[in-house]
Protein backbone atom coordinates (compact mmCIF):
# COMPACT_ATOMS: atom_id res chain seq x y z
CA UNK A 1 0.00 0.00 0.00
CA UNK A 2 2.32 2.30 0.78
CA UNK A 3 4.53 1.37 -2.15
CA UNK A 4 1.57 2.41 -4.71
CA UNK A 5 0.94 5.73 -2.57
CA UNK A 6 4.52 6.75 -3.25
CA UNK A 7 4.46 5.52 -6.52
CA UNK A 8 1.75 7.60 -7.35
CA UNK A 9 2.95 10.55 -5.88
CA UNK A 10 6.33 10.20 -8.05
CA UNK A 11 3.58 10.22 -10.99
CA UNK A 12 1.89 13.56 -9.41
CA UNK A 13 5.07 15.18 -9.15
CA UNK A 14 6.89 14.21 -12.70
CA UNK A 15 3.27 15.45 -14.27
CA UNK A 16 3.78 18.90 -12.37
CA UNK A 17 7.26 19.05 -13.64
CA UNK A 18 6.47 18.56 -17.55
CA UNK A 19 3.51 20.50 -17.19
CA UNK A 20 6.07 23.55 -15.34
CA UNK A 21 9.00 22.72 -18.34
CA UNK A 22 6.08 22.86 -21.07
CA UNK A 23 4.86 26.29 -19.94
CA UNK A 24 7.91 27.40 -19.66
CA UNK A 25 8.17 26.19 -23.12
CA UNK A 26 5.40 28.57 -24.34
CA UNK A 27 6.09 31.40 -22.64
CA UNK A 28 9.72 31.45 -24.49
CA UNK A 29 7.48 30.93 -27.99
CA UNK A 30 5.90 33.75 -26.92
CA UNK A 31 8.56 36.15 -25.72
CA UNK A 32 9.80 35.27 -28.85
CA UNK A 33 6.93 35.86 -31.10
CA UNK A 34 6.43 39.04 -29.44
CA UNK A 35 10.03 40.21 -30.10
CA UNK A 36 9.82 39.39 -33.43
CA UNK A 37 6.78 41.42 -33.89
CA UNK A 38 8.49 44.63 -32.28
CA UNK A 39 11.47 44.15 -34.25
CA UNK A 40 9.63 44.47 -37.68
CA UNK A 41 7.63 47.44 -36.29
CA UNK A 42 11.07 49.19 -35.25
CA UNK A 43 12.74 48.60 -38.66
CA UNK A 44 8.72 50.08 -40.67
CA UNK A 45 8.84 53.25 -38.03
CA UNK A 46 12.49 53.37 -39.00
CA UNK A 47 12.41 53.69 -41.99
CA UNK A 48 9.39 55.96 -41.98
CA UNK A 49 11.61 58.53 -40.03
CA UNK A 50 14.50 57.85 -42.17
CA UNK A 51 12.67 59.01 -45.40
CA UNK A 52 11.88 61.95 -43.56
CA UNK A 53 14.78 62.97 -42.19
CA UNK A 54 16.04 62.94 -45.74
CA UNK A 55 13.26 65.50 -46.86
CA UNK A 56 14.40 67.69 -43.86
CA UNK A 57 18.31 67.40 -45.09
CA UNK A 58 17.29 68.74 -48.74
CA UNK A 59 14.31 71.21 -48.21
CA UNK A 60 15.20 72.61 -44.38
CA UNK A 61 11.44 71.78 -43.11
CA UNK A 62 11.11 69.71 -40.21
CA UNK A 63 9.59 66.27 -40.45
CA UNK A 64 6.28 65.71 -38.71
CA UNK A 65 6.02 63.41 -36.26
CA UNK A 66 3.44 61.52 -34.46
CA UNK A 67 3.41 62.43 -30.68
CA UNK A 68 2.79 58.22 -30.83
CA UNK A 69 6.27 58.29 -31.96
CA UNK A 70 7.83 60.05 -29.26
CA UNK A 71 6.46 58.14 -26.42
CA UNK A 72 6.38 54.38 -28.15
CA UNK A 73 8.29 51.74 -27.17
CA UNK A 74 9.64 52.02 -30.61
CA UNK A 75 10.74 55.56 -30.92
CA UNK A 76 12.76 54.49 -27.24
CA UNK A 77 14.54 51.64 -29.74
CA UNK A 78 16.08 54.45 -31.91
CA UNK A 79 18.06 55.84 -28.89
CA UNK A 80 19.59 51.96 -28.46
CA UNK A 81 20.53 51.84 -32.29
CA UNK A 82 21.49 55.63 -33.18
CA UNK A 83 23.96 56.12 -35.56
CA UNK A 84 26.36 59.21 -37.37
CA UNK A 85 27.34 58.71 -40.73
CA UNK A 86 30.33 60.66 -42.48
CA UNK A 87 28.09 62.56 -45.01
CA UNK A 88 27.14 64.54 -41.66
CA UNK A 89 23.64 63.56 -41.29
CA UNK A 90 22.36 61.48 -38.45
CA UNK A 91 20.31 58.33 -39.04
CA UNK A 92 19.14 55.51 -37.50
CA UNK A 93 19.17 52.02 -37.96
CA UNK A 94 18.28 48.24 -36.45
CA UNK A 95 20.41 45.75 -36.93
CA UNK A 96 18.43 42.68 -37.47
CA UNK A 97 19.31 39.33 -37.34
CA UNK A 98 20.24 38.37 -40.64
CA UNK A 99 22.55 39.98 -43.74
CA UNK A 100 19.63 39.50 -46.17
CA UNK A 101 17.05 41.64 -43.71
CA UNK A 102 19.85 44.17 -43.17
CA UNK A 103 20.36 44.21 -47.19
CA UNK A 104 16.25 44.32 -47.79
CA UNK A 105 16.02 47.42 -45.21
CA UNK A 106 19.41 49.33 -46.78
CA UNK A 107 17.99 48.82 -50.47
CA UNK A 108 14.45 49.84 -49.45
CA UNK A 109 15.65 52.74 -47.38
CA UNK A 110 18.07 54.33 -50.15
CA UNK A 111 15.27 53.68 -52.91
CA UNK A 112 12.84 55.94 -50.59
CA UNK A 113 15.45 58.53 -50.01
CA UNK A 114 16.60 58.82 -53.71
CA UNK A 115 13.36 59.15 -54.66
CA UNK A 116 12.41 62.10 -51.66
CA UNK A 117 15.35 64.28 -52.33
CA UNK A 118 15.17 64.27 -56.09
CA UNK A 119 11.38 65.35 -56.09
CA UNK A 120 12.23 68.61 -54.08
CA UNK A 121 14.41 71.36 -56.31
CA UNK A 122 16.77 73.53 -54.71
CA UNK A 123 16.19 77.23 -55.12
CA UNK A 124 18.19 77.26 -58.31
CA UNK A 125 16.02 73.90 -59.71
CA UNK A 126 18.58 71.40 -59.11
CA UNK A 127 20.76 70.61 -56.25
CA UNK A 128 24.08 71.60 -56.08
CA UNK A 129 26.69 69.49 -57.92
CA UNK A 130 28.71 69.13 -54.50
CA UNK A 131 25.96 68.37 -52.69
CA UNK A 132 25.82 64.75 -51.64
CA UNK A 133 22.21 62.84 -51.54
CA UNK A 134 21.83 61.39 -47.93
CA UNK A 135 20.60 58.29 -49.51
CA UNK A 136 23.34 57.98 -51.34
CA UNK A 137 25.54 56.85 -48.43
CA UNK A 138 28.16 54.10 -49.72
CA UNK A 139 28.94 53.47 -45.25
CA UNK A 140 27.35 49.93 -44.55
CA UNK A 141 26.25 48.98 -41.12
CA UNK A 142 29.30 47.43 -39.39
CA UNK A 143 27.41 44.68 -37.80
CA UNK A 144 25.11 42.36 -39.44
CA UNK A 145 22.86 41.48 -36.20
CA UNK A 146 21.28 43.11 -33.22
CA UNK A 147 22.51 44.61 -30.41
CA UNK A 148 23.20 42.15 -27.59
CA UNK A 149 23.21 44.01 -24.22
CA UNK A 150 23.71 40.52 -22.20
CA UNK A 151 23.50 37.21 -22.32
CA UNK A 152 21.84 34.40 -19.44
CA UNK A 153 22.30 31.12 -18.50
CA UNK A 154 20.13 28.69 -20.14
CA UNK A 155 19.24 30.89 -23.19
CA UNK A 156 17.92 29.86 -25.88
CA UNK A 157 20.90 29.17 -28.35
CA UNK A 158 23.64 29.99 -25.35
CA UNK A 159 25.97 27.07 -25.45
CA UNK A 160 29.53 28.42 -23.90
CA UNK A 161 32.49 26.17 -24.28
CA UNK A 162 33.13 23.83 -21.36
CA UNK A 163 36.06 24.97 -19.23
CA UNK A 164 37.37 23.43 -16.54
CA UNK A 165 40.10 25.29 -14.42
CA UNK A 166 43.05 23.56 -13.01
CA UNK A 167 42.81 20.73 -15.70
CA UNK A 168 45.52 18.92 -15.92
CA UNK A 169 44.66 18.66 -19.74
CA UNK A 170 44.07 21.50 -21.71
CA UNK A 171 41.67 20.36 -23.88
CA UNK A 172 39.93 18.88 -20.77
CA UNK A 173 40.46 22.44 -19.25
CA UNK A 174 38.78 24.07 -22.89
CA UNK A 175 40.07 27.38 -24.99
CA UNK A 176 39.82 31.09 -23.15
CA UNK A 177 37.08 32.37 -25.63
CA UNK A 178 35.69 35.93 -25.45
CA UNK A 179 34.99 36.65 -28.29
CA UNK A 180 31.66 39.02 -29.08
CA UNK A 181 31.88 38.05 -32.83
CA UNK A 182 28.53 36.96 -34.37
CA UNK A 183 29.58 33.36 -34.65
CA UNK A 184 30.92 33.28 -31.22
CA UNK A 185 28.63 34.99 -29.07
CA UNK A 186 26.52 31.77 -28.36
CA UNK A 187 29.70 29.84 -27.08
CA UNK A 188 31.78 32.44 -25.65
CA UNK A 189 32.85 30.93 -22.10
CA UNK A 190 34.62 34.11 -20.48
CA UNK A 191 33.06 37.89 -19.75
CA UNK A 192 35.15 40.88 -20.85
CA UNK A 193 37.63 41.25 -24.17
CA UNK A 194 41.23 40.62 -25.18
CA UNK A 195 43.66 43.34 -25.01
CA UNK A 196 42.37 44.43 -21.62
CA UNK A 197 42.30 48.39 -22.00
CA UNK A 198 43.41 48.17 -25.53
CA UNK A 199 40.09 46.83 -26.71
CA UNK A 200 39.39 50.17 -26.77
CA UNK A 201 41.95 50.86 -29.24
CA UNK A 202 40.48 47.80 -31.33
CA UNK A 203 36.73 49.61 -30.97
CA UNK A 204 38.55 52.50 -32.11
CA UNK A 205 40.34 50.64 -35.63
CA UNK A 206 36.98 49.01 -36.02
CA UNK A 207 34.89 52.28 -36.09
CA UNK A 208 36.94 54.69 -38.69
CA UNK A 209 37.31 50.83 -40.90
CA UNK A 210 40.63 50.83 -40.27
CA UNK A 211 40.01 46.96 -38.97
CA UNK A 212 37.76 44.53 -40.09
CA UNK A 213 35.15 43.59 -37.15
CA UNK A 214 35.42 40.32 -37.43
CA UNK A 215 39.01 39.81 -38.30
CA UNK A 216 40.79 37.19 -36.49
CA UNK A 217 44.79 37.47 -36.23
CA UNK A 218 47.06 34.93 -38.33
CA UNK A 219 48.87 33.18 -35.22
CA UNK A 220 51.33 31.57 -37.78
CA UNK A 221 54.90 31.62 -36.56
CA UNK A 222 54.17 33.30 -33.35
CA UNK A 223 54.55 30.53 -31.45
CA UNK A 224 57.17 31.19 -28.03
CA UNK A 225 60.60 31.19 -28.65
CA UNK A 226 61.62 29.12 -25.66
CA UNK A 227 59.49 26.36 -23.76
CA UNK A 228 57.92 27.34 -20.68
CA UNK A 229 56.03 24.42 -18.75
CA UNK A 230 53.49 22.73 -18.38
CA UNK A 231 54.54 22.65 -14.44
CA UNK A 232 52.45 20.83 -11.41
CA UNK A 233 51.39 24.57 -10.23
CA UNK A 234 49.24 24.80 -13.42
CA UNK A 235 46.57 22.13 -12.97
CA UNK A 236 45.83 23.33 -9.02
CA UNK A 237 42.92 25.34 -9.34
CA UNK A 238 44.22 27.47 -6.49
CA UNK A 239 47.79 28.09 -7.70
CA UNK A 240 46.84 30.57 -10.31
CA UNK A 241 43.54 32.12 -10.64
CA UNK A 242 44.65 35.62 -12.46
CA UNK A 243 46.26 34.15 -15.76
CA UNK A 244 45.85 31.54 -18.07
CA UNK A 245 48.65 29.05 -17.77
CA UNK A 246 48.32 27.86 -21.63
CA UNK A 247 47.70 31.38 -23.06
CA UNK A 248 51.23 31.09 -24.76
CA UNK A 249 50.79 27.72 -26.48
CA UNK A 250 46.85 28.23 -27.91
CA UNK A 251 48.52 27.85 -30.94
CA UNK A 252 49.83 24.81 -30.84
CA UNK A 253 47.00 22.88 -27.81
CA UNK A 254 43.97 24.71 -29.05
CA UNK A 255 44.87 24.18 -32.99
CA UNK A 256 42.07 22.42 -34.08
CA UNK A 257 39.41 24.77 -32.52
CA UNK A 258 41.19 27.32 -34.34
CA UNK A 259 40.96 25.99 -37.00
CA UNK A 260 37.24 25.21 -37.22
CA UNK A 261 37.02 29.12 -36.85
CA UNK A 262 36.48 29.40 -33.23
CA UNK A 263 38.03 32.91 -32.10
CA UNK A 264 40.84 31.90 -29.61
CA UNK A 265 43.79 34.53 -28.80
CA UNK A 266 46.96 34.33 -27.05
CA UNK A 267 47.16 35.86 -23.66
CA UNK A 268 50.60 35.46 -23.08
CA UNK A 269 53.65 36.08 -25.84
CA UNK A 270 57.48 34.62 -25.24
CA UNK A 271 60.64 36.04 -28.15
CA UNK A 272 64.09 36.91 -27.44
CA UNK A 273 64.93 40.49 -27.31
CA UNK A 274 68.50 42.53 -26.83
CA UNK A 275 68.00 45.53 -24.26
CA UNK A 276 70.33 48.67 -23.47
CA UNK A 277 70.70 50.84 -20.76
CA UNK A 278 72.69 53.66 -19.70
CA UNK A 279 73.61 52.45 -16.05
CA UNK A 280 74.59 49.12 -17.13
CA UNK A 281 76.47 50.78 -20.02
CA UNK A 282 78.67 52.13 -17.53
CA UNK A 283 78.78 49.36 -14.99
CA UNK A 284 80.47 47.59 -17.93
CA UNK A 285 82.55 50.43 -18.75
CA UNK A 286 83.56 50.54 -15.19
CA UNK A 287 84.31 46.50 -15.49
CA UNK A 288 81.72 46.31 -12.40
CA UNK A 289 80.20 43.81 -14.92
CA UNK A 290 81.84 41.51 -17.48
CA UNK A 291 80.97 41.31 -21.05
CA UNK A 292 80.86 36.94 -21.39
CA UNK A 293 79.24 36.86 -24.73
CA UNK A 294 76.12 35.24 -23.65
CA UNK A 295 74.38 37.62 -21.13
CA UNK A 296 76.52 40.87 -21.45
CA UNK A 297 76.87 41.15 -25.11
CA UNK A 298 79.71 43.85 -25.87
CA UNK A 299 81.24 46.70 -24.00
CA UNK A 300 77.77 49.13 -24.73
CA UNK A 301 76.24 46.83 -22.27
CA UNK A 302 73.81 45.23 -24.98
CA UNK A 303 72.15 42.31 -22.87
CA UNK A 304 70.62 39.09 -24.20
CA UNK A 305 67.35 38.46 -23.04
CA UNK A 306 64.20 36.29 -22.85
CA UNK A 307 60.69 38.61 -22.19
CA UNK A 308 57.51 37.79 -21.78
CA UNK A 309 54.28 39.66 -21.56
CA UNK A 310 51.08 38.27 -19.68
CA UNK A 311 47.64 39.67 -20.07
CA UNK A 312 45.52 38.93 -16.83
CA UNK A 313 43.10 36.26 -17.01
CA UNK A 314 40.52 36.34 -13.61
CA UNK A 315 39.38 32.78 -12.36
CA UNK A 316 36.61 34.41 -10.41
CA UNK A 317 36.00 32.06 -7.63
CA UNK A 318 39.86 31.88 -7.31
CA UNK A 319 40.19 35.49 -6.93
CA UNK A 320 37.34 35.41 -4.30
CA UNK A 321 39.16 33.20 -2.15
CA UNK A 322 42.26 34.94 -2.95
CA UNK A 323 40.89 38.36 -1.50
CA UNK A 324 38.53 36.10 1.14
CA UNK A 325 35.77 37.46 -0.13
CA UNK A 326 32.21 35.59 -1.68
CA UNK A 327 32.27 35.41 -5.19
CA UNK A 328 28.84 37.35 -5.55
CA UNK A 329 29.91 40.25 -3.74
CA UNK A 330 33.33 40.64 -6.49
CA UNK A 331 31.03 40.61 -9.12
CA UNK A 332 28.93 43.48 -8.02
CA UNK A 333 31.57 45.44 -7.15
CA UNK A 334 33.72 44.66 -10.46
CA UNK A 335 30.51 45.55 -12.13
CA UNK A 336 29.31 48.61 -10.72
CA UNK A 337 33.13 50.57 -10.78
CA UNK A 338 33.62 49.57 -14.41
CA UNK A 339 30.56 51.66 -14.90
CA UNK A 340 28.58 48.27 -15.93
CA UNK A 341 30.30 47.90 -19.13
CA UNK A 342 29.69 43.82 -18.33
CA UNK A 343 26.62 43.30 -17.41
CA UNK A 344 27.60 39.24 -17.53
CA UNK A 345 29.30 39.26 -14.46
CA UNK A 346 26.25 39.71 -12.72
CA UNK A 347 23.44 38.43 -15.32
CA UNK A 348 26.34 35.07 -16.41
CA UNK A 349 27.20 33.33 -13.06
CA UNK A 350 27.66 30.31 -15.02
CA UNK A 351 30.81 31.97 -16.40
CA UNK A 352 33.70 31.84 -14.06
CA UNK A 353 36.19 33.48 -16.46
CA UNK A 354 36.97 37.55 -16.60
CA UNK A 355 39.19 39.53 -18.57
CA UNK A 356 40.06 42.84 -16.73
CA UNK A 357 40.25 46.09 -18.45
CA UNK A 358 43.78 46.22 -17.01
CA UNK A 359 47.58 46.03 -17.32
CA UNK A 360 49.49 43.04 -16.91
CA UNK A 361 52.95 42.31 -16.75
CA UNK A 362 56.50 41.69 -18.22
CA UNK A 363 58.74 39.32 -17.51
CA UNK A 364 62.78 39.69 -18.07
CA UNK A 365 65.20 36.21 -18.15
CA UNK A 366 68.67 36.98 -18.13
CA UNK A 367 70.19 33.60 -18.41
CA UNK A 368 68.94 30.28 -18.93
CA UNK A 369 65.59 29.73 -18.77
CA UNK A 370 65.25 26.19 -17.78
CA UNK A 371 67.16 27.27 -14.68
CA UNK A 372 64.07 29.21 -13.20
CA UNK A 373 62.05 26.19 -12.34
CA UNK A 374 64.97 23.91 -11.22
CA UNK A 375 65.89 24.46 -6.89
CA UNK A 376 69.28 23.29 -7.33
CA UNK A 377 69.93 26.80 -9.36
CA UNK A 378 70.19 29.68 -8.03
CA UNK A 379 67.90 32.20 -8.71
CA UNK A 380 67.82 35.98 -8.43
CA UNK A 381 64.14 37.74 -8.58
CA UNK A 382 62.81 41.07 -8.51
CA UNK A 383 59.06 41.61 -8.50
CA UNK A 384 58.82 45.33 -9.84
CA UNK A 385 55.57 47.62 -9.53
CA UNK A 386 54.88 50.21 -12.60
CA UNK A 387 56.30 53.62 -11.72
CA UNK A 388 56.60 55.62 -15.28
CA UNK A 389 58.07 59.01 -13.23
CA UNK A 390 60.98 57.43 -12.10
CA UNK A 391 61.56 53.97 -14.13
CA UNK A 392 60.90 55.87 -17.59
CA UNK A 393 61.61 59.97 -17.01
CA UNK A 394 64.11 59.45 -14.31
CA UNK A 395 61.98 61.36 -11.53
CA UNK A 396 63.75 61.37 -8.30
CA UNK A 397 60.66 61.39 -5.37
CA UNK A 398 61.03 57.81 -4.93
CA UNK A 399 63.81 54.80 -5.36
CA UNK A 400 62.37 53.24 -8.12
CA UNK A 401 64.08 53.45 -11.11
CA UNK A 402 67.12 52.77 -8.72
CA UNK A 403 66.16 49.47 -7.14
CA UNK A 404 64.55 48.54 -11.14
CA UNK A 405 68.50 48.85 -11.79
CA UNK A 406 69.85 47.50 -9.29
CA UNK A 407 67.55 44.12 -9.58
CA UNK A 408 68.58 44.20 -13.01
CA UNK A 409 72.40 44.16 -12.45
CA UNK A 410 71.83 41.76 -9.89
CA UNK A 411 69.68 39.11 -12.01
CA UNK A 412 73.38 39.84 -14.47
CA UNK A 413 75.18 38.68 -11.65
CA UNK A 414 73.44 35.59 -11.11
CA UNK A 415 73.13 34.93 -14.94
CA UNK A 416 76.65 35.06 -15.69
CA UNK A 417 77.75 32.27 -13.24
CA UNK A 418 77.55 28.82 -13.99
CA UNK A 419 73.98 28.14 -12.35
CA UNK A 420 72.29 30.94 -11.64
CA UNK A 421 69.85 32.53 -13.44
CA UNK A 422 67.59 36.14 -13.09
CA UNK A 423 64.24 37.43 -13.28
CA UNK A 424 62.35 40.61 -13.25
CA UNK A 425 58.65 40.72 -13.41
CA UNK A 426 57.57 44.06 -14.07
CA UNK A 427 53.45 44.22 -13.16
CA UNK A 428 51.73 47.31 -14.78
CA UNK A 429 50.53 48.97 -11.14
CA UNK A 430 51.21 52.86 -11.92
CA UNK A 431 51.07 54.40 -8.96
CA UNK A 432 50.45 51.46 -6.69
CA UNK A 433 47.42 50.33 -8.43
CA UNK A 434 45.89 54.09 -7.59
CA UNK A 435 46.86 55.27 -10.97
CA UNK A 436 49.21 58.33 -11.97
CA UNK A 437 46.68 60.77 -11.65
CA UNK A 438 46.06 60.32 -8.15
CA UNK A 439 49.60 59.87 -7.56
CA UNK A 440 50.26 63.49 -8.77
CA UNK A 441 47.62 64.55 -7.21
CA UNK A 442 49.37 63.12 -3.89
CA UNK A 443 52.66 64.73 -4.93
CA UNK A 444 51.08 68.09 -4.90
CA UNK A 445 49.25 67.42 -1.13
CA UNK A 446 52.40 65.91 0.16
CA UNK A 447 54.57 69.75 -1.00
CA UNK A 448 51.83 71.89 -0.24
CA UNK A 449 51.29 70.25 3.15
CA UNK A 450 51.76 72.30 6.36
CA UNK A 451 55.29 71.38 8.23
CA UNK A 452 56.22 70.46 4.74
CA UNK A 453 56.69 66.66 3.24
CA UNK A 454 57.54 64.56 5.81
CA UNK A 455 57.88 60.80 6.25
CA UNK A 456 55.32 60.76 9.14
CA UNK A 457 52.47 61.52 7.02
CA UNK A 458 53.46 60.10 3.58
CA UNK A 459 50.85 57.36 3.71
CA UNK A 460 48.26 59.53 5.42
CA UNK A 461 48.39 62.44 2.25
CA UNK A 462 47.50 59.00 -0.14
CA UNK A 463 44.71 58.15 1.83
CA UNK A 464 43.47 61.59 1.71
CA UNK A 465 43.32 61.56 -1.88
CA UNK A 466 42.44 57.72 -2.58
CA UNK A 467 40.67 56.42 0.69
CA UNK A 468 43.15 53.94 0.45
CA UNK A 469 47.35 54.15 0.89
CA UNK A 470 47.70 51.07 -1.63
CA UNK A 471 45.46 48.73 -3.94
CA UNK A 472 48.35 46.58 -5.31
CA UNK A 473 46.91 43.89 -3.55
CA UNK A 474 50.03 41.83 -3.82
CA UNK A 475 47.79 38.15 -3.48
CA UNK A 476 47.85 37.22 -6.53
CA UNK A 477 51.36 38.49 -7.47
CA UNK A 478 52.66 34.73 -7.17
CA UNK A 479 50.37 33.58 -9.52
CA UNK A 480 53.03 34.34 -12.22
CA UNK A 481 55.62 32.71 -10.61
CA UNK A 482 54.20 29.40 -10.33
CA UNK A 483 53.39 29.55 -13.85
CA UNK A 484 57.41 29.89 -14.16
CA UNK A 485 57.70 27.02 -12.11
CA UNK A 486 59.62 29.10 -9.25
CA UNK A 487 60.38 26.42 -6.40
CA UNK A 488 62.66 28.33 -4.36
CA UNK A 489 64.54 32.16 -4.70
CA UNK A 490 67.52 32.22 -3.59
CA UNK A 491 68.10 36.46 -3.31
CA UNK A 492 65.05 38.67 -3.79
CA UNK A 493 65.51 42.14 -4.86
CA UNK A 494 62.93 43.86 -2.51
CA UNK A 495 62.55 45.23 0.61
CA UNK A 496 58.43 45.01 0.40
CA UNK A 497 57.16 43.23 3.34
CA UNK A 498 53.44 42.75 1.24
CA UNK A 499 55.46 41.40 -1.32
CA UNK A 500 57.62 38.70 0.58
CA UNK A 501 54.59 37.55 2.47
CA UNK A 502 52.73 36.86 -0.53
CA UNK A 503 55.57 34.37 -2.20
CA UNK A 504 55.93 32.97 0.99
CA UNK A 505 52.37 32.62 1.76
CA UNK A 506 52.09 31.01 -1.79
CA UNK A 507 54.49 28.33 -0.95
CA UNK A 508 57.36 29.86 -2.44
CA UNK A 509 60.63 29.70 0.10
CA UNK A 510 62.89 33.26 -0.33
CA UNK A 511 66.45 32.36 1.12
CA UNK A 512 67.47 35.94 1.33
CA UNK A 513 66.09 39.68 1.20
CA UNK A 514 68.56 42.45 -0.43
CA UNK A 515 67.65 45.91 -0.11
CA UNK A 516 68.55 48.67 -1.90
CA UNK A 517 71.96 50.20 -1.06
CA UNK A 518 72.02 53.72 0.36
CA UNK A 519 74.10 55.29 -2.48
CA UNK A 520 71.47 54.72 -5.43
CA UNK A 521 69.11 56.83 -3.19
CA UNK A 522 67.89 59.89 -4.87
CA UNK A 523 67.69 63.23 -3.50
CA UNK A 524 64.30 63.39 -2.77
CA UNK A 525 63.35 59.55 -1.96
CA UNK A 526 64.41 59.28 1.72
CA UNK A 527 60.48 60.07 2.63
CA UNK A 528 59.66 57.20 1.01
CA UNK A 529 62.15 54.76 2.09
CA UNK A 530 62.05 55.14 5.43
CA UNK A 531 58.10 55.64 5.50
CA UNK A 532 58.07 51.89 4.21
CA UNK A 533 60.26 51.30 6.39
CA UNK A 534 58.52 52.49 9.80
CA UNK A 535 55.42 50.62 8.57
CA UNK A 536 56.95 47.08 8.07
CA UNK A 537 59.54 47.25 5.09
CA UNK A 538 62.89 45.13 5.57
CA UNK A 539 66.01 47.04 6.28
CA UNK A 540 69.09 45.45 7.80
CA UNK A 541 70.78 48.96 8.17
CA UNK A 542 67.49 51.02 9.99
CA UNK A 543 65.21 49.84 12.57
CA UNK A 544 61.94 51.50 13.12
CA UNK A 545 62.59 52.34 16.36
CA UNK A 546 65.70 54.57 15.08
CA UNK A 547 63.48 56.42 12.65
CA UNK A 548 61.84 59.69 13.66
CA UNK A 549 59.59 60.49 10.58
CA UNK A 550 58.74 63.82 11.94
CA UNK A 551 62.10 64.99 11.20
CA UNK A 552 62.49 63.42 7.53
CA UNK A 553 61.49 65.89 4.95
CA UNK A 554 61.66 66.17 1.33
CA UNK A 555 62.39 69.12 -0.32
CA UNK A 556 60.15 71.98 -1.55
CA UNK A 557 59.24 72.40 -5.13
CA UNK A 558 62.18 75.47 -5.01
CA UNK A 559 64.33 73.76 -3.30
CA UNK A 560 66.85 72.98 -5.73
CA UNK A 561 70.29 72.10 -3.53
CA UNK A 562 67.90 69.37 -1.05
Amino acid sequence: MADSCSGNEQTNVLKSILETVQSLKQDQLDLSSRLNSFQHETQSALLSLQSQASLHASTGFSPHLNASHLSSPTRKSLDMSFKVYSSGMSESAVESDSDADTAAANKTYKAMTTTAVTKMPTAAGKLPQNATSPGTSSVQPLYNHRIVLTTYPGQVGINPISLQWGATEPLVRGPIVASRHHGSLTMRNAIGAHGGAYSIYRALAVAIGDLEPNYKPNLVHTEPVVNIGPFPSWSDPHRIVSMDPWGHAVQEVFKAQIEKGIDVRPTIAITKAHMQLAEIESLVKSGSLKVDGKVVLDDRGQLMVVKAAVEPVWFLPGIAERFKCDETTLRRCLFEDTGGMYPELITRPDLKVFLPPIGGLSIYIFGNPQFISDPTKHLTLRVHDECNGSDVFGSDICTCRPYLIYGIEEAIRAAQTDNGVGVIVYFRKEGRALGEVTKYLVYNARKRAEGGDTAANYFQRTEDVAGVKDMRFQATMPDVLHWLGIQKIDRMISMSNMKYDAIVGSGIPIVERVEIPASMLPPDSQVEIDAKIASGYFSSSKTTAALNLSHIKGRTWDDISH
